[in-house]
C-alpha cells in the first residue's frame, strides 16, 4: 500500500471544519446534504481547482476509513468536473463527523516517524518521578505525550532486546539470546518496523545505534531490508572503550568513569553528539520531501564506560547523591538469578579495586557511579532537546509521530549489581512514550514551538508533568503495531504458533485502544483493569551458580533460562533447563524460583517463592 502525504489544508477545508459542529452524526449529514444549500454546487461552473480540492477531499476522507475497514463496499468510479467536488465536500462532512471514532483507529496519513532509542536507560527521569535527575526536554516531551508508566522489555541485554521490539517478536521466536546471530537465517526471515515502513512508502533512515552491530544484524543494520540508505555510525564510536579517560595520575585509561574535556578527546568529538548532528542534517533534507520518512536515532549514553562531558556532574554534587535503597544481595537470592557485572569488572578504575568474584560489593567511596550514571542521562537530554528543537525549527512537530523509549534499564546498586542482564525490575522496566500531534497534543499555532531546548543547568525551569499517562502494564514487542496503527498504516496481524514460517505478523499487543481520550478530559490517567494485564522477560544463563560468563552466555552454553512474569501485583520468575540446540525450556526441571509482591516489597528483595506454590502458578500464565 502507498502512503501518501496528508491532504493540503485548503480555504475549503477550513470551512468544512467551521461547520463539524453542526454535523455531528452520519445519519444527520445524509438527511443535511439534500436540504443543504451545498447543493447548488451539482449544477454549478466549478474550477479545475475546485475539482482538485474535491479529489483531496474524497482521499482524505476514505483512505482511513477504509484502512480501519469502516467502509467495505467497493468504491464507485471517480466523478469528474463538479459532481466530484459536490461528493468530495459531503465525504469531507462524513469524515468530520467521524473523526474521533476513526482516528481512534488510525490517524492521517503520511504521518513521519521519529523513533528515538536509548541505550541502557531505566526510567530515571523528571517525568516518571525522579526528584534528582534534571531532563528537562525528556519531560518536556512527556508532557505532550501518552506515557506508559509500567513498559517492560522482553530480554535485559542490547541485541536481542533490540531484534524483539524491532521485529515485534518475542527472544524465544528471534531465537536470540546472546549476540551472535542474525535472525533471518537462524529464525525466520522477519519483517521489522522500519521495513513496513519501507515497503509503504516512508523514507527510513537509521542514525547510530539502532540495531546492535555486528552479526546480530548481519554486520548491516540490517541492510537493504529495513533502510532507504545505509544506516549512519558516528566515526568515534570507535573510541569509546579505549583508552581516553584521564585519570588522577594524568595518564589516559579505560575507566568506567569517564567525565572528559570533549575538546580533548580523538576528534573533539563524541558519538552522541554527532548522531544528533546528522539527524538534524537528515530532517532538514526530508523537510522538502514529497514522501514521508521514518527516522530512528540511536543514542549511546548512558551505557557504560559513563564518558560524558565534565560539566555534567556539577548537576549532581557527590553530597547530593545517595546510595541505592537496598544495596545488599537479598538472603532470598537463589544465585542462578544475581548477576555478577563482569564487564564492569574489567573496566581499569574497577579492577583498581581489587572486588572479590562474584559478591564483592563495590566501596562506598565508588558508588559515585550514581553520579556518572545521572550525569550521563542529563547529557542525553540535551541531545534529544536538540533534536526535538529542529523538529519545531522546520515545522515538523505537526506531521511527525515522535516515540522514545529505551532497550532495557539498568541497575545502580540494587541487589548488589551494577548492570542488566537480570529479569528484576531495574533492568526491565523502561520508558515508553509516544508523541502524536493532533492527538496526545494540540497541533502548534504558527510560531508557536512544542519543543523549545531546555538547559539542564537552568536552576529556573520547572519539572514539567507528564501529558496523558497509562498504569497498564505494556510491553516493547507493542512497539511494532502500535506505531504501525499511529501512522495510518494495516497493523500487522497476530502471530500463529509457531511463526517461524510467516514473514510480517507481531506477537505484541496494539495499544492504540489508549489513545482513545474522548470522555477523558477530566483525568489524565488512562482507566483499565490493570491485573488482566501480563509483561514476560526472560533472561539465559550458562549454571546454577555465577561464573565469568553469567551475564553474557553464547547460545551454546545455555543451560537454563529465567522466564519472569510481571503483573500489576507481582514478579514471578522460574529458571528451568534449557537445551540450546532445540531452543527448548523444560519446565519440569525447575532449578529455583523467585516471587516478589510489589505492592509491599516495590523493591523485590524478599523471596516468597518457596512459601508458595509457585510452579502451578506459572504454568497458568504462560504466553
Amino acid at each position: 500500500m502507498e502512503a501518501r502525504p496528508p491532504p493540503e489544508r485548503g480555504s475549503l477545508k477550513i470551512i468544512l471544519t467551521s461547520l463539524s459542529s453542526v454535523l455531528t452524526s452520519l445519519d444527520c449529514i445524509l438527511s443535511f446534504h439534500l436540504r443543504s444549500s451545498w447543493f447548488w454546487l451539482a449544477s454549478s461552473d466549478i474550477t479545475p481547482a475546485e475539482e482538485r480540492e474535491g479529489a483531496r477531499c474524497i482521499t482524505a476522507c476514505l483512505s482511513p476509513l477504509l484502512r480501519s475497514g469502516r467502509v467495505e463496499a467497493e468504491m464507485p468510479p471517480p466523478r469528474t468536473g463538479r459532481g466530484l467536488l459536490w461528493l468530495g465536500l459531503v465525504l469531507s462532512s462524513v469524515c468530520v463527523a467521524l473523526g474521533s471514532e476513526t482516528q481512534a483507529d488510525s490517524t492521517t496519513d503520511g504521518l513521519n516517524v521519529l523513533l528515538i532509542i536509548v541505550d541502557d536507560l531505566r526510567p530515571s527521569l523528571g517525568c516518571y518521578g525522579d526528584k534528582l535527575v534534571r531532563s528537562p526536554n525528556i519531560d518536556q516531551l512527556a508532557s505532550h505525550s501518552l506515557l506508559f508508566q509500567n513498559a517492560f522489555a522482553q530480554q535485559a541485554v542490547c541485541a536481542p532486546s533490540r531484534v524483539s521490539f524491532l521485529t515485534g517478536r518475542r527472544p524465544d521466536t528471534t531465537r536470540l539470546y546472546d549476540f551472535n546471530s542474525y535472525w533471518r537465517v537462524h529464525a525466520g526471515n522477519f519483517s521489522t518496523i522500519p521495513q513496513y515502513f519501507k515497503e509503504n512508502g516512508y523514507v527510513t533512515m537509521s542514525v547510530g545505534k539502532v540495531f546492535h552491530p555486528g552479526i546480530s544484524s548481519n554486520h548491516t543494520d540490517d541492510s537493504p531490508y529495513s533502510w532507504s540508505f545505509p544506516p549512519y555510525h558516528p566515526s568515534s564510536e570507535k573510541y569509546e572503550n579505549t583508552k581516553t579517560c584521564r585519570g588522577p595520575d594524568g595518564e589516559l585509561h579505560a575507566n568506567l568513569l569517564c567525565p572528559v574535556d570533549v575538546l580533548d578527546v580523538p576528534e573533539g568529538t563524541l558519538p552522541d553528539k554527532q548522531s544528533t548532528e546528522q539527524a538534524i542534517q537528515l530532517l532538514e533534507k526530508m523537510k522538502t520531501s514529497a514522501s514521508p520518512f521514518f527516522l530512528a536515532v540511536g543514542y549511546h549514553k548512558p551505557h557504560i564506560p559513563f564518558r560524558y562531558p565534565k560539566e555534567f556532574q556539577k548537576l549532581y554534587p557527590l553530597e547530593n547523591i545517595t546510595l541505592a535503597p537496598d544495596p545488599e544481595v537479598p538472603d532470598g537470592l537463589p544465585p542462578v538469578a544475581y548477576n555478577p557485572w563482569m564487564d564492569i569488572r574489567q573496566r581499569e578504575d574497577v579492577q583498581a579495586l581489587n572486588i572479590s568474584v562474584p559478591y564483592g560489593p563495590i566501596p562506598v567511596d565508588f558508588q559515585k557511579i550514581r553520579q556518572s550514571y545521572f550525569a550521563s542521562v542529563s547529557y542525553l537530554d540535551t541531545q534529544v532537546g536538540r533534536l526535538l528543537s529542529t523538529l519545531d525549527d522546520l515545522q515538523l512537530a505537526n506531521s511527525t509521530i515522535i516515540a522514545f523509549t529505551s532497550d532495557h534499564g539498568w541497575a545502580l546498586g540494587e541487589h548488589g549489581e551494577w548492570a542488566k542482564y537480570s529479569n528484576f525490575d531495574v533492568a526491565t522496566h523502561v520508558p515508553l512514550m509516544f508523541y502524536v500531534p493532533g492527538r496526545t497534543a494540540s497541533l502548534p499555532e504558527a510560531g508557536e514551538k512544542l519543543f523549545p531546548y531546555l538547559d539542564p543547568f537552568d536552576s529556573a525551569s520547572e519539572l514539567m508533568e507528564p501529558g496523558r499517562q497509562s498504569m497498564d502494564l505494556v510491553e516493547l514487542v507493542s512497539l511494532f503495531p502500535t506505531l504501525a496503527g499511529l501512522a495510518g498504516l494495516q497493523v500487522p496481524p497476530r502471530c500463529p504458533v509457531p511463526s517461524f514460517h510467516v514473514e510480517l505478523c507481531r506477537e505484541g499487543k496494539n495499544l492504540l485502544k489508549h489513545f482513545r481520550f474522548r470522555d477523558l478530559e477530566e483525568d489524565p490517567y488512562l482507566p483499565g483493569n490493570p491485573r488482566e494485564l501480563i509483561a514476560y522477560s526472560q533472561y539465559p544463563r550458562p549454571a546454577d551458580i555465577p561464573q565469568w560468563n553469567s551475564d553474557k552466555p553464547s547460545l551454546k552454553d545455555i543451560k537454563i533460562m529465567g522466564y519472569s512474569i510481571r503483573t500489576i501485583d507481582y514478579r514471578y520468575t522460574v529458571w528451568v533447563g534449557f537445551n540450546p540446540d532445540e531452543f527448548l525450556a523444560n519446565f519440569s526441571d525447575i532449578h529455583a524460583g523467585e516471587l516478589y509482591f510489589v505492592d509491599s516489597d516495590p523493591l523485590q528483595d524478599h523471596n516468597m517463592y518457596n512459601d508458595s506454590q509457585g510452579g502451578d502458578l506459572f504454568q497458568l500464565l504462560m504466553p
